[in-house]
Protein backbone atom coordinates (compact mmCIF):
# COMPACT_ATOMS: atom_id res chain seq x y z
CA UNK A 1 0.00 0.00 0.00
CA UNK A 2 2.44 2.57 0.94
CA UNK A 3 4.76 1.51 -2.52
CA UNK A 4 1.71 2.06 -3.99
CA UNK A 5 0.81 5.47 -2.63
CA UNK A 6 4.86 6.75 -2.76
CA UNK A 7 4.77 5.86 -6.77
CA UNK A 8 1.58 7.71 -7.33
CA UNK A 9 3.06 10.66 -5.68
CA UNK A 10 6.50 10.43 -7.15
CA UNK A 11 4.29 10.29 -11.15
CA UNK A 12 1.94 13.05 -9.66
CA UNK A 13 5.34 14.86 -8.69
CA UNK A 14 6.87 14.39 -11.92
CA UNK A 15 3.90 15.61 -14.01
CA UNK A 16 4.38 18.68 -11.76
CA UNK A 17 8.14 19.07 -12.52
CA UNK A 18 7.19 18.69 -16.41
CA UNK A 19 4.33 21.11 -16.60
CA UNK A 20 6.64 23.76 -14.61
CA UNK A 21 9.58 23.21 -16.93
CA UNK A 22 7.73 23.61 -19.82
CA UNK A 23 5.62 26.54 -18.68
CA UNK A 24 9.19 27.94 -18.13
CA UNK A 25 10.31 27.25 -21.60
CA UNK A 26 7.21 28.79 -22.69
CA UNK A 27 7.74 31.89 -20.98
CA UNK A 28 11.25 32.25 -23.09
CA UNK A 29 9.29 32.43 -26.01
CA UNK A 30 9.03 28.74 -26.96
CA UNK A 31 5.82 26.99 -28.39
CA UNK A 32 3.45 24.87 -26.28
CA UNK A 33 4.19 21.79 -28.05
CA UNK A 34 7.87 22.55 -28.59
CA UNK A 35 8.21 23.49 -25.03
CA UNK A 36 6.02 20.30 -23.43
CA UNK A 37 8.57 18.22 -25.84
CA UNK A 38 11.48 19.60 -24.46
CA UNK A 39 10.73 19.43 -21.03
CA UNK A 40 9.85 16.20 -20.57
CA UNK A 41 12.69 14.96 -23.55
CA UNK A 42 15.26 16.69 -20.51
CA UNK A 43 13.49 15.00 -17.79
CA UNK A 44 13.49 11.63 -19.13
CA UNK A 45 16.93 11.59 -20.26
CA UNK A 46 16.16 10.86 -24.25
CA UNK A 47 18.19 13.59 -26.56
CA UNK A 48 17.41 14.47 -29.61
CA UNK A 49 19.39 16.18 -31.92
CA UNK A 50 16.94 18.69 -33.46
CA UNK A 51 17.06 22.50 -34.48
CA UNK A 52 15.01 23.35 -31.37
CA UNK A 53 17.26 21.38 -29.16
CA UNK A 54 19.75 23.86 -30.44
CA UNK A 55 17.92 26.09 -29.42
CA UNK A 56 17.71 25.06 -26.07
CA UNK A 57 21.63 24.21 -25.16
CA UNK A 58 22.72 27.77 -27.22
CA UNK A 59 19.94 29.86 -24.63
CA UNK A 60 21.06 30.89 -21.48
CA UNK A 61 18.26 30.61 -19.62
CA UNK A 62 16.66 27.36 -21.14
CA UNK A 63 19.95 25.45 -20.99
CA UNK A 64 19.75 26.30 -17.09
CA UNK A 65 15.95 25.21 -17.19
CA UNK A 66 17.02 22.21 -19.10
CA UNK A 67 20.15 21.03 -16.85
CA UNK A 68 17.69 21.15 -13.70
CA UNK A 69 15.56 19.09 -15.43
CA UNK A 70 18.03 16.42 -16.67
CA UNK A 71 19.51 16.15 -12.40
CA UNK A 72 15.72 16.21 -11.41
CA UNK A 73 14.53 13.05 -14.06
CA UNK A 74 17.31 10.84 -12.56
CA UNK A 75 16.48 10.82 -9.40
CA UNK A 76 12.94 10.53 -10.62
CA UNK A 77 12.92 8.09 -13.24
CA UNK A 78 15.35 5.68 -10.69
CA UNK A 79 12.38 6.11 -7.91
CA UNK A 80 9.68 5.53 -9.78
CA UNK A 81 11.14 2.10 -11.36
CA UNK A 82 12.19 1.16 -7.98
CA UNK A 83 9.18 1.73 -6.42
CA UNK A 84 7.40 -0.05 -9.19
CA UNK A 85 9.29 -3.35 -8.62
CA UNK A 86 8.65 -2.81 -4.75
CA UNK A 87 5.24 -2.62 -5.79
CA UNK A 88 4.29 -5.57 -7.83
CA UNK A 89 6.42 -7.13 -5.26
CA UNK A 90 4.25 -6.68 -2.38
CA UNK A 91 1.12 -6.96 -4.60
CA UNK A 92 2.32 -10.59 -5.68
CA UNK A 93 2.80 -11.47 -2.23
CA UNK A 94 -0.49 -10.10 -1.23
CA UNK A 95 -3.97 -11.74 -1.14
CA UNK A 96 -6.14 -8.34 -1.69
CA UNK A 97 -3.84 -8.38 -4.97
CA UNK A 98 -6.36 -7.25 -6.64
CA UNK A 99 -7.25 -4.69 -5.20
CA UNK A 100 -4.06 -2.78 -4.71
CA UNK A 101 -3.51 -3.98 -8.68
CA UNK A 102 -7.17 -1.87 -9.07
CA UNK A 103 -5.53 1.00 -7.00
CA UNK A 104 -2.39 1.27 -9.10
CA UNK A 105 -4.46 1.02 -12.36
CA UNK A 106 -6.94 3.71 -10.93
CA UNK A 107 -4.25 6.15 -9.73
CA UNK A 108 -2.56 6.50 -12.59
CA UNK A 109 -4.86 6.57 -14.71
CA UNK A 110 -6.66 9.67 -12.60
CA UNK A 111 -3.34 10.91 -13.16
CA UNK A 112 -3.79 10.53 -16.67
CA UNK A 113 -6.95 11.91 -16.90
CA UNK A 114 -5.73 15.18 -15.07
CA UNK A 115 -2.81 15.43 -16.73
CA UNK A 116 -5.33 15.86 -20.58
CA UNK A 117 -7.88 18.31 -18.48
CA UNK A 118 -8.09 21.84 -20.42
CA UNK A 119 -9.39 23.63 -17.10
CA UNK A 120 -6.99 22.03 -14.97
CA UNK A 121 -3.79 23.21 -17.64
CA UNK A 122 -4.94 26.42 -17.79
CA UNK A 123 -5.33 27.55 -14.24
CA UNK A 124 -2.12 25.33 -13.42
CA UNK A 125 -0.44 27.37 -16.08
CA UNK A 126 -1.72 30.76 -15.08
CA UNK A 127 -0.49 29.84 -11.38
CA UNK A 128 2.95 28.51 -12.65
CA UNK A 129 3.37 31.49 -14.50
CA UNK A 130 2.80 34.06 -11.98
CA UNK A 131 4.99 31.96 -9.30
CA UNK A 132 7.77 31.52 -12.11
CA UNK A 133 7.92 35.70 -12.67
CA UNK A 134 7.70 36.10 -9.16
CA UNK A 135 10.50 34.30 -7.75
CA UNK A 136 12.16 32.09 -10.38
CA UNK A 137 14.98 33.67 -11.96
CA UNK A 138 13.69 34.13 -15.88
CA UNK A 139 15.74 37.58 -16.85
CA UNK A 140 16.66 37.03 -20.46
CA UNK A 141 19.81 38.51 -21.97
CA UNK A 142 19.84 37.04 -25.01
CA UNK A 143 17.30 39.61 -26.77
CA UNK A 144 17.48 38.72 -30.02
CA UNK A 145 16.75 35.10 -29.15
CA UNK A 146 13.59 36.05 -27.16
CA UNK A 147 11.38 39.07 -26.17
CA UNK A 148 9.70 38.75 -22.52
CA UNK A 149 7.34 41.07 -21.09
CA UNK A 150 5.13 41.57 -18.74
CA UNK A 151 2.11 41.48 -16.64
CA UNK A 152 1.07 38.12 -18.97
CA UNK A 153 2.13 39.18 -21.96
CA UNK A 154 4.88 37.19 -23.98
CA UNK A 155 6.11 36.90 -27.61
CA UNK A 156 6.24 33.41 -28.61
CA UNK A 157 5.29 31.35 -32.07
CA UNK A 158 2.42 28.78 -32.71
CA UNK A 159 2.65 26.22 -35.20
CA UNK A 160 -0.82 25.71 -37.25
CA UNK A 161 -2.07 22.68 -37.85
CA UNK A 162 -4.23 21.60 -40.46
CA UNK A 163 -7.17 21.08 -38.54
CA UNK A 164 -7.03 24.30 -36.65
CA UNK A 165 -9.34 27.29 -36.62
CA UNK A 166 -6.20 29.56 -38.30
CA UNK A 167 -6.07 26.99 -40.99
CA UNK A 168 -6.73 28.82 -44.32
CA UNK A 169 -8.22 32.01 -43.49
CA UNK A 170 -6.88 35.75 -44.61
CA UNK A 171 -5.69 37.82 -41.17
CA UNK A 172 -8.97 40.07 -41.91
CA UNK A 173 -10.85 37.19 -41.61
CA UNK A 174 -9.67 35.57 -38.14
CA UNK A 175 -9.60 39.32 -36.48
CA UNK A 176 -6.81 38.32 -33.99
CA UNK A 177 -6.40 41.92 -33.05
CA UNK A 178 -9.89 41.85 -31.36
CA UNK A 179 -8.88 39.11 -29.02
CA UNK A 180 -5.87 41.07 -28.04
CA UNK A 181 -3.18 38.75 -30.23
CA UNK A 182 -1.23 40.68 -32.71
CA UNK A 183 0.61 38.39 -35.93
CA UNK A 184 4.25 39.76 -35.96
CA UNK A 185 5.42 37.51 -38.66
CA UNK A 186 4.77 34.21 -40.78
CA UNK A 187 7.30 31.83 -40.63
CA UNK A 188 6.42 29.73 -44.38
CA UNK A 189 8.25 26.63 -45.50
CA UNK A 190 11.32 26.27 -47.45
CA UNK A 191 12.82 29.40 -45.47
CA UNK A 192 10.54 32.32 -46.17
CA UNK A 193 9.59 34.51 -43.39
CA UNK A 194 7.15 37.30 -44.04
CA UNK A 195 8.06 40.00 -41.20
CA UNK A 196 5.09 42.32 -41.93
CA UNK A 197 2.11 40.45 -43.11
CA UNK A 198 -0.80 42.51 -44.41
CA UNK A 199 -4.73 41.68 -43.62
CA UNK A 200 -4.90 39.61 -47.12
CA UNK A 201 -2.17 37.43 -46.13
CA UNK A 202 -3.36 33.32 -45.94
CA UNK A 203 -2.36 31.48 -42.98
CA UNK A 204 -1.78 27.89 -44.05
CA UNK A 205 -1.30 24.69 -42.58
CA UNK A 206 2.33 24.13 -41.25
CA UNK A 207 2.76 28.22 -40.79
CA UNK A 208 4.73 29.45 -37.91
CA UNK A 209 3.10 32.43 -36.71
CA UNK A 210 5.03 34.78 -34.41
CA UNK A 211 2.58 36.40 -31.59
CA UNK A 212 1.87 38.92 -29.42
CA UNK A 213 -0.21 39.19 -26.97
CA UNK A 214 -1.80 37.89 -23.52
CA UNK A 215 0.05 34.02 -22.75
CA UNK A 216 -3.68 32.39 -21.61
CA UNK A 217 -4.88 33.42 -25.26
CA UNK A 218 -2.19 32.17 -27.23
CA UNK A 219 -2.20 29.00 -25.36
CA UNK A 220 -6.07 28.64 -25.79
CA UNK A 221 -5.64 29.49 -29.94
CA UNK A 222 -3.03 26.41 -30.19
CA UNK A 223 -5.78 24.75 -28.87
CA UNK A 224 -8.46 25.62 -30.95
CA UNK A 225 -10.14 23.69 -33.69
CA UNK A 226 -12.34 24.73 -37.06
CA UNK A 227 -15.96 24.60 -36.97
CA UNK A 228 -18.62 25.95 -34.54
CA UNK A 229 -16.66 25.53 -31.30
CA UNK A 230 -13.86 27.34 -32.80
CA UNK A 231 -16.33 30.12 -33.77
CA UNK A 232 -17.98 30.19 -30.67
CA UNK A 233 -14.30 30.20 -28.70
CA UNK A 234 -13.25 33.62 -31.03
CA UNK A 235 -16.17 35.29 -30.31
CA UNK A 236 -15.51 34.66 -26.53
CA UNK A 237 -12.07 35.68 -26.88
CA UNK A 238 -13.33 39.01 -28.47
CA UNK A 239 -15.99 39.93 -25.73
CA UNK A 240 -13.02 38.97 -22.65
CA UNK A 241 -11.24 41.33 -24.97
CA UNK A 242 -13.50 44.16 -25.19
CA UNK A 243 -14.13 43.88 -21.27
CA UNK A 244 -10.54 44.18 -20.71
CA UNK A 245 -10.05 47.21 -22.73
CA UNK A 246 -13.06 48.51 -20.37
CA UNK A 247 -11.03 47.96 -17.57
CA UNK A 248 -7.96 49.89 -19.27
CA UNK A 249 -10.07 52.62 -20.25
CA UNK A 250 -11.25 52.98 -16.94
CA UNK A 251 -7.78 52.77 -15.07
CA UNK A 252 -6.61 55.50 -17.60
CA UNK A 253 -9.26 58.12 -16.60
CA UNK A 254 -8.48 57.36 -13.14
CA UNK A 255 -4.91 57.85 -13.93
CA UNK A 256 -6.09 61.22 -15.91
CA UNK A 257 -8.04 62.29 -12.63
CA UNK A 258 -5.09 61.82 -10.73
CA UNK A 259 -2.85 63.93 -12.44
CA UNK A 260 -5.06 66.57 -12.73
CA UNK A 261 -5.71 66.39 -8.86
CA UNK A 262 -1.79 66.35 -8.63
CA UNK A 263 -1.31 69.42 -11.06
CA UNK A 264 -3.57 71.52 -9.03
Amino acid sequence: MIAIVSLLITLSLSLLVTRMAAMAFMLTGMSRESAKFQARSAFTGVGYTTQESEDVVSHPVRRRIAMLLMLLGNVGIATVMATVMLSFMQTSQSDQWYFYAGLLIGGVLGLWLLSRSRFIERHLNRLLAWGLRRWGQLQVRDYVAILQLQHGYAVTDLVVEPQDWLADRTLIELRLPAEGVLVLGIQRGKGVYLGTPTGETEVHAGDSLVLYGPIHRIEELDQRRGGRRGEDAHQEAVIEHEVELEVQEEIEEQLAEHREAEAE
